[in-house]
């Protein structure tokens, strides 16, 4: 199996740009994250730059779907890090809703047209 030219190991250290594009979160909400979440701990090196570890990516992932997809807030997202629990499992998304609105928007798509 052969990497794609540029790519990075798995657990390959990563800069705060490579995770802001690799997960589609911008910078400055990762740096929030980090005075919000003390979990959140990526290395810093000379100048401040930050070098985020495999499970620190992992965590902003989790962290991310929590809050964008679970509905959670910061605030409930920093009590389930504070917990012993292991944190919820991202609910799967429904195939059929996703379909139901494909086709919602291609038949609104059709009525704006006419």
């Amino acid at each position: 199996m052969s990497a794609s030219p540029g790519a990075k190991d798995p657990s390959a250290f990563r800069t705060i740009g490579e995770v802001s594009t690799e997960l589609g979160i911008a910078q400055h909400i990762l740096r929030y994250w980090e005075s919000r979440f003390p979990q959140l701990k990526p290395l810093q090196r000379a100048g401040n730059r930050r070098y985020y570890r495999p499970e620190d990516v992992e965590l902003v992932r989790r962290i991310h779907a929590l809050l964008t997809h679970q509905g959670y807030t910061v605030r409930g997202v920093q009590q389930l890090l504070k917990g012993k629990e292991p944190l919820p499992e991202p609910e799967p998304q429904d195939e059929g809703l996703v379909d139901a609105l494909k086709r919602v928007r291609a038949e609104l798509t059709a009525a704006l047209a006419d």
